[in-house]
C-alpha cells in the first residue's frame, strides 16, 4: 500500500461522509434560514422556535434519506473490503 493509495482512500472516505451527511445538513440549514427570515419579519426572538423545528426536520430527513445514506456508506465499505487484499499486496 503506497501513500497514494492511502490518500485516495482518505479522499473517498471524506466524500462518502459528506454525501451521507448532506441531506440532514441541508434540511437543517434550509429550515434554519426560513425560521430566521420569519423571526426577522415578525420580530419574535424565541430561542425554542429555532431548535424544535430544526430537530424535527433533521429527524425526518434522516428517516427519509436513510436508504440513500446507508447504501452510500455500505457501497464504499464493500468496495474497500473487496480491494483490501490488492491494496495490501501492492507493496
Amino acid at each position: 500500500m503506497t501513500i497514494d493509495d492511502i490518500v485516495d482512500i482518505a479522499q473517498r472516505a471524506m466524500m462518502v461522509t459528506l454525501l451521507a451527511a448532506a441531506p440532514m445538513l441541508l434540511a437543517g440549514m434550509i429550515v434554519g434560514l426560513l425560521i430566521s427570515v420569519f423571526q426577522s419579519v415578525t420580530q419574535i426572538q424565541e430561542i425554542t422556535l429555532t431548535f424544535v423545528p430544526k430537530i424535527v426536520v433533521v429527524l425526518v430527513a434522516f428517516v427519509v434519506f436513510l436508504p440513500f445514506m446507508s447504501e452510500t456508506v455500505l457501497g464504499f465499505t464493500r468496495e474497500l473490503l473487496l480491494t483490501f487484499d490488492q491494496l495490501v499486496k501492492a507493496h
